[in-house]
C-alpha cells in the first residue's frame, strides 16, 4: 500500500490530478472520522477533511518521502482540528438533547446499517458517555489518546503528527487516560 501511495504521490508532483484523486479516495473517510473526533461537529469535519486535501495538494512539493504520507495527511489534519478548536469555543455538543425529541441525542441521529440490538445499544451509551470525556480533555491530550486508540496510530507516527518527542506522547496518552480512569471511577461509584 505504502508504495501505491508513493507512486501516486510522485505522479501528483508531476502535475497529475487523478492521481491526486486517488489519494483522496484512500483517504476521506480515515481524514473525516478523525476531524470529526476532534472537533465533534459533522459539518465541521467535512469542512476541515476538504481543507485538509486542499492543503496537501497546495504543498505536495513540500512532503518528504522519508514519511509516511499518512503522517503527514493525519498531521495537516491535526493542525487544522486544533486550529479551529482553538478559534472557537464548542456551542453544541453531540451529546445534548436534540430539540422535539424525547431524550435524543446526536449521536442517536448517526445512521446505522444495521438495527442496533440491546448490547449495541448498551455499548454505544458507554462509547457516548467515552466520547464526551474525551472532548473534554485537554487538546493535547485529547490529540493523543485519539490518534492512539482510534486511528491507531503508532508512537512514531503521532509523534511526527504532534511535532513533539516519543516521550512527551506516551506521556500525554498516560495522563488522557488517567483523567478518563478517574472521571469513569467516579460515575461507577454515584451510579
Amino acid at each position: 500500500m505504502d508504495a501505491l501511495i508513493a507512486n501516486m504521490v510522485t505522479q501528483v508532483k508531476k502535475g497529475d490530478q487523478e492521481a491526486f484523486e486517488g489519494i483522496v479516495d484512500l483517504f476521506k473517510d480515515k481524514i473525516y472520522r478523525h476531524c470529526f473526533r476532534m472537533v465533534g461537529n459533522g459539518h465541521e469535519a467535512e469542512d476541515l477533511a476538504q481543507e485538509t486535501f486542499l492543503r496537501a495538494y497546495r504543498n505536495i512539493s513540500k512532503y518528504n518521502n522519508e514519511y509516511k504520507f499518512s503522517t503527514w495527511i493525519f498531521r495537516i489534519a491535526t493542525n487544522l482540528c486544533i486550529d479551529r478548536l482553538r478559534k472557537k469555543k464548542p456551542d453544541y455538543y453531540l451529546d445534548a438533547e436534540v430539540p422535539g425529541t424525547d431524550g435524543a441525542n446526536m449521536y442517536s441521529q448517526l445512521s446505522t446499517e444495521e438495527p442496533l440490538p440491546e448490547e449495541v445499544v448498551t455499548e454505544n451509551e458507554q462509547w457516548n458517555e467515552l466520547q464526551a470525556e474525551i472532548m473534554k480533555l485537554p487538546e493535547k491530550y485529547r490529540t493523543a489518546i485519539l490518534l492512539k486508540y482510534v486511528d491507531d496510530l503508532s508512537l512514531e507516527e503521532i509523534s511526527q503528527i504532534m511535532d513533539i518527542p516519543v516521550p512527551t506522547v506516551k506521556t500525554r496518552i498516560h495522563r488522557g487516560r488517567e483523567a478518563l480512569k478517574k472521571v469513569f471511577q467516579m460515575v461507577v461509584k454515584t451510579r
